[in-house]
């Protein structure tokens, strides 16, 4: 897990230090909604690879899922193609029905140039590509670091106001779903962004 952890902290800090003219790519989006502590984007269809897993630890999943994805973007795909970096890394997150375990998908963004034709991930890696039809996402950003000790109180405090907007008509696809966007390098100290996402269903965004 050490080797881990550190590739996926090398990978984020060089989100915050490439110049602007090589700006990391993300998936593109409307915003629907603006409220006080939370948006609602709609995003567009997009492909993903993910790295699927079991378990109980949000940490420790985004360190080996992510392990996986760096390999896949550095050459362990069929075509031995370098993948440029995109941003954020997500992490989704879904409860059993029985309570005993949480399934985590770590996911990466294709860049746009090669959406099209992505190139398959060496079978040994147990990745997918992952192709996202447009969705709304209700937003809620968060400070600091995500760990396995904030993330569940952040998507609460989520739920919470969508569920006291005035204007109505959110539908929550799932509330025990839910997914947690990383911006930032784990050296990157002050100034983090973290986001954590919610499918929903809303009038302005279809």
């Amino acid at each position: 897990m050490k080797r881990s952890s550190s590739v996926l902290a090398l990978f984020l800090c060089s989100l915050t230090i490439l110049p602007s003219d090589h700006a990391i790519e993300s998936p593109q989006y409307a915003v629907a909604l603006l409220a006080t502590d939370f948006e609602i984007r709609l995003y567009r269809n997009s492909i993903w690879v993910s790295a699927p897993l079991r378990g109980t630890s949000f940490e420790k999943s985004t360190e080996e899922g992510f392990h996986r994805l760096y390999q896949f973007i550095h050459g362990a795909n069929l075509n031995a193609t370098e993948i440029n970096k995109t941003s954020p890394v997500v992490t989704s997150i879904a409860q059993s029905s029985q309570g005993s375990f949480k399934s985590y998908w770590v996911s990466f963004y294709l860049p746009a140039k090669i959406q099209g034709a992505p190139p398959q991930p060496n079978p040994e890696l147990n990745l997918k590509l992952d192709e996202r039809k447009a969705q709304c996402v209700a937003v809620r950003k968060f400070s600091g670091f995500a760990r396995d000790d904030n993330i569940d109180k952040e998507k609460e405090a989520l739920v919470a106001s969508l569920d006291s907007h005035s204007s109505g008509g959110i539908v929550k696809d799932d509330k025990n779903a839910f997914a947690v966007a990383q911006y930032n390098s784990s050296h990157h100290l002050s100034g983090r962004l973290n986001e954590i996402w919610l499918k929903v269903g809303f009038p302005g965004c279809r």
